[in-house]
């Protein structure tokens, strides 16, 4: 008996191809309002790439927003934290009331990511002052897992009074996507699994976007950043 294997196409060609079929699902965003009160908002590297092709096909501004995760001292991949370009520490609250991190450490974190942070927003969109008082921001990126970081960027987010705030992402677990649907006003998903390995799990092509490529993006946009 003759077996044939058959190469299963993953759920994405690459990240343009999932942005376009994302950008489909948020054609209705074209009759918020003025143009200038909607904004793209990704989370680079990868999520620019998303945000691009979405920021085009609503005729709207692209920009990026950067949050570096502070991760326990003898466990770096469980987030006590983060800090955003301002300097400003979102906790994780959860994590951290339930253990003893010492104070020296979250400071020297926040002084060290700052400045590592300020140098990637400078070189990626020119400037560290942002206006978002009164938009319709749509943060995007290429995925999310577990979404640590891309939580606390929203608690940021939600001190900027916002006029609305909604996430658009091509694939997340099912769990993830219901959390973040309680925290903000709208979440645009292709796709929720139950069951979830990895966002590059769904890409054919997932290659690691460079700062190269994401400077190249953005200067379309720094005229009106």
């Amino acid at each position: 008996m003759q077996v044939y294997l058959h190469r299963i196409r993953m759920l994405f060609k690459d990240r343009t191809e999932a942005a376009v079929l994302l950008a489909e699902k948020l054609e209705w965003l074209k009759e918020e309002g003025p143009r200038g009160s909607l904004l793209v908002l990704a989370v680079p590297r990868g999520g620019v790439v998303t945000g691009d092709v979405i920021a085009t096909s609503l005729g709207v501004n692209l920009d990026i927003i950067v949050a570096k995760k502070i991760g326990h001292p003898s466990n770096p991949e469980v987030a006590i934290g983060a800090v955003m370009h301002d300097g400003t520490f979102i906790p994780n609250e959860a994590i951290l009331n339930s253990l003893d991190i010492p104070y020296e450490y979250i400071t020297d974190s926040i002084s060290i990511l700052t400045k590592e942070i300020e140098r990637r927003i400078m070189i990626f969109r020119g400037s560290k002052e942002y206006d978002l008082v009164g938009k319709v921001v749509i943060l995007v990126d290429d995925g999310v897992a577990t979404g640590t970081t891309l939580f606390l960027a929203i608690m940021w987010l939600k001190r900027q009074k916002l006029r609305r705030l909604i996430i658009a992402i091509p694939v997340g677990p099912r769990e993830t996507i219901e959390k973040l649907r309680e925290i903000v006003d709208k979440v645009i998903v292709l796709h929720s699994p139950t069951i979830f390995k990895a966002v590059g799990a769904f890409y054919e092509d997932f290659s690691q976007v460079s700062d190269d490529e994401v400077i190249e993006i953005m200067q379309k946009y720094r005229t009106t950043n």
